[in-house]
């Protein structure tokens, strides 16, 4: 924003002073995520920056740790890179295996989160419906409880969950849920539904009601309306939501470490065998490649936002 006119010395100096703190904030915010791309291209096997790094020498820079990410693994690393080579990388790379899993653990909890996610939001912002704020709480507190409580507790509910539903319906003859893909689907699941039901809150409140009651009184169904009217306005809510879920699901590591089975690497269980059993720089490629996914999500995100913003007929700001 610009200085206008007739601003004193004073405001000037206040005005550029803010801006200097405003930069130094965002420079400590960014500088650890930054720091970590150029690291990833080390040719080197350090966390450090080299002389040659320093200098801009080429040959201090290479993509072996990149490579690494196919290569570790494979029963024939070496070979000649023809299609068996890479059926052999994606067969049995370890960090290929944990990008499928983490992509497949992601999409389906995605899935779970949005579908229950949007049910609650829409019930949610029905006047009739008693309690609201206080479900609201309830339904958002995995945001809030600690992550390491919110492991534990998912642990001890599948490692015995007949303990609780024989309780509530009797002999159901459930089995145990630790180790399982749908165990793990479904924990992912529970930490993504909050940021689904934020995001198609917020979306609904500049919903038109009067838009559902015309439907009804023109004789179209409660799922005609819903399909038709309600869920192409609050789209850009939900898939906000799904987003936001999905980011959660591939970045979680307690709760994987808790629930999944020794077979079940996700891309963050991997990282924290990485750094645990053996530091390499492959982690920093890792990481880099997650940056430029999460930026490219966020603005997903933000274009999401300003289509919702302009079909409530707000400014995006």
């Amino acid at each position: 924003m610009a200085l206008p006119s007739y601003a004193s010395p004073l405001e000037k100096l206040w005005h550029y002073t803010y801006l200097a703190i405003c930069a130094l904030i965002f420079l400590f915010l960014i500088a650890p995520i930054l720091i970590v791309i150029p690291l990833s291209f080390n040719a080197e096997p350090y966390f450090t920056f080299t002389q040659k790094m320093l200098a801009l020498d080429p040959t201090g820079y290479s993509l072996r740790w990149y490579d690494l990410l196919l290569t570790n693994g494979m029963s024939a690393p070496d070979g000649v890179r023809n299609s068996g080579w890479w059926a052999d990388a994606w067969a049995n790379s370890a960090w290929i295996r944990a990008a499928k899993n983490s992509l497949i653990i992601g999409i389906f909890s995605t899935l779970v989160a949005t579908v229950l996610g949007t049910i609650a939001a829409l019930g949610l912002a029905r006047p009739e419906m008693p309690y609201r704020r206080a479900v609201m709480a309830v339904l958002i507190s995995p945001m809030i409880v600690p992550i390491i409580i919110t492991a534990t507790g998912l642990f001890f509910f599948y490692s015995n969950p007949c303990a609780t539903l024989d309780w509530a319906v009797g002999n159901v003859g459930c089995k145990p849920m630790t180790g399982t893909y749908i165990g793990v689907i479904l924990a992912h699941a529970t930490l993504g539904i909050p940021f689904v039901i934020i995001t198609v809150t917020a979306t609904l409140i500049g919903f038109d009601r009067s838009l559902s009651r015309a439907a009804a009184s023109l004789g179209a169904s409660p799922a005609t309306s819903f399909f038709k009217i309600t869920l192409p306005l609050i789209l850009p809510g939900v898939v906000s939501g799904a987003l936001f879920a999905f980011v959660t699901s591939f970045d979680e590591v307690v709760v994987v470490l808790f629930v999944a089975a020794h077979d079940q690497q996700t891309i963050p269980r991997q990282m924290w065998n990485g750094i645990r059993e053996s530091i390499s720089p492959a982690i920093l490629s890792v990481a880099t490649i997650l940056v430029i996914v999460s930026v490219g999500l966020l603005a997903m995100v933000e274009i999401l936002r300003r289509r919702s913003e302009k079909l409530r007929g707000v400014s995006p700001g």
